[in-house]
């Protein structure tokens, strides 16, 4: 069921309408002139909007142009007993969704307030996703050390330096790799992550500067490799500790030169992308054992960037605390739980090892096995 207003001056129109979509089982609402309209539009949410276009006072063009400038998002539907194809490039123009001419057809009418839903919806998908993008990279926090982090996005991200992100397991390295791409020049063009961990040490290659068709035994067809990819925008290696050598020596290769050769081929392919990387390991531990080339982390620890660990900025835990809280009630489409003073001065005490993604953790499992409020004893129980 939509809710949708109806605007104008003709009672008859009005009333016929409201049959027609009530009898829709929609919801429908009615003002008498283009200033009431507005009003009960910037007042109210609604779905779908249809305006008359000849009115007293305000006609439909103008109300067009006014609900526009609040910023009311349902779509608008025009309606006129005058229609003409100039007027109903105007209304197009000004943002109107389309264009119904009196008498009006029933079949039209419902075939229009469909497609307004379906875009209404469609609005509504793409807002909430874009807010579900939004909160999972965020970097929640206000002590000095999470400070400093965010100083150096802020100052690196407008750049194409290459930045070197460490930092303990679960800190947050991809939510700062993220930041920086999202503020950076090229925040238009791809983002390619790559788990140089999860990829075993045969395919590293393969997977990221691709192959060609019979270069091995499974390679049955060409592939793009991730640093093709990302031409023009970003790749994020992530773990590049974990990288074997000989990917090492290839990755080397294209940081000086800007060019690859895929698996397989003697041809060089040019490529223009900024590299982060991160590592919870010491890379100079690695370069003594041999396990990392000092040439290849000299090239990309241009900018470093060291993530705390959350025992070292404990001050923010009552933060993070309230913003998981919130994203996880709202997940799981439950009630908003909040959690008493000493419940969170409790998690403060604590010692994160796994770091944001352990707190992350105990909070969901406080959630669904704690009351409201949560306690310091259902901290001491379940934490």
């Amino acid at each position: 069921m939509a809710k949708i207003l109806i605007i104008d001056d003709e009672r008859s129109i009005r009333n016929t309408l409201k049959d027609i979509l009530e009898f829709e089982k929609h919801q429908v609402v009615l003002a008498e002139n283009g200033r009431q309209g507005l009003d009960i539009a910037c007042n109210q949410l609604f779905d779908v909007i249809f305006s008359d276009i000849k009115m007293p006072e305000m006609d439909g063009i103008e109300l067009l142009t006014a609900l526009k400038e609040k910023e009311v998002e349902a779509p608008v539907v025009m309606i006129s007993g005058h229609g003409n194809i100039e007027t109903a490039v105007e209304c197009i123009k000004k943002g109107a969704f389309d264009f119904i001419e009196k008498p009006i057809d029933l079949n039209r009418l419902l075939i229009t307030v469909r497609n307004a839903l379906d875009k209404s919806t469609l609005v509504t998908e793409t807002k909430i996703l874009k807010k579900k993008v939004a909160t999972k990279h965020q970097m929640i926090g206000r002590s000095p050390a999470i400070q400093k982090v965010r100083e150096m996005i802020e100052r690196v991200a407008p750049t194409d330096a290459r930045v070197l992100i460490t930092g303990s397991n679960g800190t947050g390295k991809e939510v700062v790799a993220r930041l920086l791409y999202e503020k950076s020049n090229r925040a238009g063009a791809p983002f390619v992550e790559v788990n140089c961990a999860a990829i075993p040490s045969e395919l590293i290659e393969s997977e990221l500067f691709g192959h060609e068709k019979g270069s091995f035994t499974s390679a049955i067809k060409q592939r793009i490799g991730k640093f093709e990819q990302a031409d023009s925008g970003t790749i994020f290696l992530d773990e590049i500790g974990d990288m074997s050598l000989s990917a090492q020596t290839k990755v080397l290769r294209v940081l000086q030169e800007n060019e690859l050769t895929r698996v397989g081929s003697d041809r060089s392919i040019k490529v223009n992308v900024r590299v982060f990387a991160a590592t919870n390991k010491n890379l100079k531990a690695e370069i003594e054992k041999g396990n990392f080339r000092e040439d290849l982390y000299h090239r990309l620890n241009v900018i470093p960037i060291h993530v705390p660990d959350l025992d070292d900025r404990k001050d923010d835990i009552p933060l993070l605390v309230e913003h998981f809280a919130g994203l996880i009630c709202s997940e799981q489409g439950t009630q908003l739980k909040r959690f008493e003073n000493d419940a969170v001065s409790l998690l403060q005490q604590k010692s994160w090892n796994g770091n944001i993604r352990e707190l992350r953790n105990v909070v969901e499992r406080l959630i669904i096995l704690g009351g409201n409020p949560i306690t310091k004893e259902e901290v001491n129980l379940f934490a």
